[in-house]
């Protein structure tokens, strides 16, 4: 499915000279976190949360209110990452998106896009969830892969999942093999591992050498 295909417009922007009981109905009526707003010509304006909504004189005009007003947006050809990203940068869970006259073209809601999301290989696809870590100016994406694929590994998506200023961590989903020579292979490379979703061997070895010493020292 096209991304572009999950715009809905079955609610209108309100304009900005609106009654504010307007936009509270409205927030009464739905589930969604803010509600697009557009002047007199079409122009898109921003957006009003649910919980300014409802501090709101409900007699008083939205515009006497455009101070709090959010200005956030996806265009029509915005890749499904960056729309993910702003979705969870303003906390919302509905996306206006505009073309590229910033015209108000509908809106996308977060769980379809977040479905879309989880149709992808990485979630569809059999395999393995690897979480490594290393310096953060001592690993590179191309290693990682290589790492992957030298033991035979099908890496089916990589990303970020937690960074400070001193370490990374990279989650990886890997197809096509079991995960423990891939994991003996980052250690080789002074990545730490985080957790892995099949057995480590290396682990396993070491606690039942741990547990034959104190069964030694114990006799």
């Amino acid at each position: 499915m096209k991304l572009s295909e999950l715009i809905i417009n079955d609610i209108k922007p309100l304009n900005i000279n609106s009654k504010t009981r307007d936009l509270q109905l409205l927030f009464n009526q739905l589930t969604f976190s803010h509600i697009p707003v557009k002047d007199d010509t079409g122009a898109y304006l921003g957006c009003f949360s649910e919980t300014d909504a409802h501090i709101f004189d409900a007699d008083k005009q939205l515009s006497e209110y455009k101070y709090a007003l959010e200005d956030f947006y996806v265009r029509k050809n915005t890749v499904w990452l960056d729309i993910l990203e702003t979705f969870a940068v303003n906390s919302t869970n509905v996306m206006p998106v505009l073309d590229i006259h910033n015209k108000y073209l509908g809106y996308y809601e977060l769980n379809d896009v977040i479905s879309l999301f989880s149709e992808s290989p990485f979630f569809s696809e059999a395999g393995g969830i690897l979480i490594v870590e290393k310096g953060i100016n001592d690993y590179s994406f191309s290693e990682i892969s290589q790492i992957v694929e030298s033991n035979d590994g099908k890496l089916l998506g990589a990303f970020i999942s937690r960074m400070n200023t001193d370490l990374v961590q990279v989650t990886l989903k890997i197809g096509n093999t079991g995960l423990n020579e891939i994991i003996q292979t980052f250690r080789r490379y002074s990545y730490n591992i985080v957790s892995g979703h099949e057995e480590d061997g290396y682990l396993e070895t070491l606690k039942e050498r741990s547990d034959y010493l104190k069964k030694y020292l114990n006799m």
